[in-house]
């Protein structure tokens, strides 16, 4: 990377709120400039905004559902009027859902793959070509730890994620002698809205089976994206690399 931190544009999808958030605001605190991605949630991206400018960087918001080639694009052309071409990109939007298979609808299969799976593919399609030009470039995909071993009644959500790493490795491949890394971070349970749906003896229970007994901090995996982002992380790509207080090993 030739251009100053202060220069070095990152996208954050999905970062009105949870790890989105907690990514975003871990670029603004080192000085980068961070672009905060999403799609309804307006005044919830605001907020991470503006705690995002007391860092003293360079912000802006921008809204697309990334199920929709078309926004993506305008949220592009956007990005590039106001200077914030992403040199890294972090693809972090991503849906959930919990229920028997056998429950699922067709249509409710093709809208979590479409957040989860084809945004991601889009916005790889669209940013990557710049970095390529630039001979640098970090995508960083945020998966799940179900993305590695597969949960019951979250059939939908553990294949798109492992959707999500199979994309992650070959894509590494493809973009390494450009001199662009692709990594996925695949947490365990952290402390977010989606998991707002168990009730406290489930969060209890669930505790006790993490070998560190607690859930993550949003944080702290943007800790790891963080690092990743680094040009001294140059030499990882290709890898899902899961914290999840020791629960898969």
């Amino acid at each position: 990377m030739n251009k100053p931190i202060a220069e070095t544009a990152v996208l954050v999808t999905g970062a009105s709120r949870g790890i989105g958030a907690a990514i975003a605001e871990r670029f603004a605190r080192h000085g980068f400039k961070v672009a905060i991605h999403y799609r309804e949630s307006h005044e919830a991206a605001n907020a991470v905004a503006r705690r995002c400018m007391e860092y003293g960087s360079q912000v802006m918001t921008v809204a697309a559902d990334l199920r929709s080639r078309e926004q993506i694009e305008r949220m592009a052309a956007k990005l590039e009027q106001r200077g914030f071409r992403p040199d890294i990109l972090v693809n972090n939007a991503g849906v959930a859902h919990f229920g028997l298979l056998s429950d699922v609808t067709e249509e409710e299969w093709d809208d979590l793959m479409a957040v989860n799976l084809k945004g991601m593919f889009l916005c790889c399609r669209t940013f990557m070509p710049a970095m390529i030009s630039n001979r640098f470039g970090r995508i960083i995909n945020v998966s799940s730890v179900w993305g590695l071993s597969g949960a019951s009644c979250e059939v939908l959500y553990s294949t798109a994620k492992g959707g999500v790493n199979a994309f992650t490795k070959a894509l590494a491949k493809e973009l390494a002698p450009s001199g662009v890394t692709v990594n996925a971070v695949a947490p365990g349970v952290v402390d977010t809205e989606m998991n707002a749906r168990l009730d406290p003896e489930e969060r209890d229970a669930l505790a006790r089976e993490i070998p560190v007994g607690r859930f993550a901090h949003p944080d702290e995996i943007a800790s790891l994206v963080y690092f990743l982002a680094l040009p001294e992380s140059g030499y990882i790509t290709g890898q899902i690399i899961s914290p999840n207080g020791g629960w898969l090993t």
